[in-house]
């Protein structure tokens, strides 16, 4: 099945760079590029596109003055350079099914995201993962190994997803630092363990839960997705 994608961003570097990835891909095809909210709408009407990366700050009016609409046209995937807590909350809230943050992501990821929304997923960079995370309740895990279990700090790490995973008490500590949207080397320094461990941990961690990146890997561990 071929996906079609709308872009909307207001920087034509931008659109040119992301329409020349995405035409690699054979089941991707770009539908239209948009410079503001409002020609997004109106194109998305017009072409009825699978997904909508859609930027939020645009001269001539923003995503976030679309998004509620767009969300009943498409899966709306935010892709942008802000990470602004206030922002990512008030997208997801209004329809965003995904966000996206410039820098935290490689072409092949975008690829990976674009069918996975299209697919019903959701997806999410750290930095917005690590706000959803701020706004959830700490809870106590449970299972094999869990932190908790062992007087152990809470972490935002879905319950269900430690349960269903199996965690040990090591792979519930990355996990946490995932989600959080630390780097290799801040889990390294956070958990006084070489910079190699922490990768070992990692790719332990993404065989468990049928992740091959971060994005999915936050997705699995807050419980917004389940695996296949």
């Amino acid at each position: 099945m071929t996906v079609r994608v709308l872009i909307a961003d207001d920087n034509p570097v931008v659109r040119i760079g992301l329409t020349s990835l995405l035409e690699l891909e054979p089941d991707i095809e770009v539908s239209g590029e948009a410079s503001s909210g409002p020609e997004a709408l109106a194109l998305a009407e017009e072409h009825r596109p699978d997904i909508v990366l859609l930027d939020v700050r645009m001269p001539g009016g923003g995503g976030l003055d679309v998004l509620p609409r767009l969300a009943e046209i498409a899966r709306v995937l935010m892709l942008t350079y802000t990470d602004e807590p206030a922002v990512v909350s008030q997208a997801l809230r209004e329809g965003a099914t995904g966000y996206l943050v410039h820098g935290s992501f490689d072409s092949h990821e975008l690829a990976v995201a674009i069918r996975d929304t299209a697919a019903g997923g959701v997806r999410l960079s750290p930095p917005a993962a690590a706000v959803l995370l701020q706004g959830m309740p700490a809870a106590p895990a449970a299972g094999e190994g869990a932190a908790a279990a062992n007087g152990g700090p809470p972490t935002g790490v879905d319950p269900e997803a430690v349960r269903r995973y199996r965690l040990s008490r090591r792979e519930l500590e990355i996990a946490e630092q995932i989600v959080l949207g630390h780097t290799n080397s801040e889990i390294a320094q956070h958990l006084f363990i070489e910079e190699k461990t922490v990768k070992n941990h990692i790719n332990r961690l993404f065989a468990k839960v049928g992740a091959t990146n971060r994005s999915a890997a936050v997705a699995l561990l807050l419980g917004l997705r389940e695996d296949a």
